[in-house]
């Protein structure tokens, strides 16, 4: 259940990783986050329904919301409204993922997940407590050659000023990646 204080709590620890956004911006995203791990779900429906019941707020409202946040500028109604970078949270991400590590090596894994015949999904997440974390991603058309390497390479570039010196990285991807 969805109480105030909780996501007080929750935002407070995002938002050293979340220094890239707006506070807006942040604050959605801590929002829909936190609620992702109470409905153990990340589908709109179940996230914004057990938002809303816990923000005494129509269904319909936390919905549009979160989807605002998430739509193209021109999209969005306000002059104040702002494109989202996401690249720029990847390194903070890994940052917040990395401080939470007490061991080496720090652990990424790299996933590909094909969207039926049209996109495929990479993911580079760390993985912490039995768990993996997202920190970088992005969608490809499914036919597009050679480009995941590139985006592994980009991924590398970005999320390298969050490494600590002389800590270990192991990456670890499925066979055929």
């Amino acid at each position: 259940m969805f109480c105030q204080a909780g996501f007080d709590h929750w935002l407070t620890t995002l938002m050293p990783y979340l220094s890239p956004l707006s506070q807006p911006q942040a604050t959605v995203l801590a929002l829909g986050s936190l609620g992702m791990v109470l409905a153990r779900s990340c589908a709109l429906t179940a996230v914004s329904g057990l938002l809303a019941e816990g923000l005494q707020r129509a269904e319909q409202t936390v919905r549009q919301r979160w989807r605002d946040w998430y739509d193209a500028p021109p999209r969005n109604r306000g002059p104040k409204r702002q494109d989202l970078r996401v690249e720029a949270c990847f390194a903070p991400l890994v940052g917040g993922v990395g401080s939470g590590w007490h061991g080496t090596p720090l652990a990424l894994a790299l996933e590909a997940t094909t969207l039926g015949t049209r996109f495929v999904g990479l993911a580079l997440r760390g993985v912490e407590r039995g768990g993996a974390i997202p920190v970088a991603w992005v969608v490809l058309p499914a036919g597009a050659t050679h480009a995941w390497r590139r985006e592994w390479r980009r991924w590398r570039r970005l999320v390298r000023p969050a490494i600590p010196t002389g800590g270990t990285v192991s990456v670890l991807a499925a066979r055929g990646l």
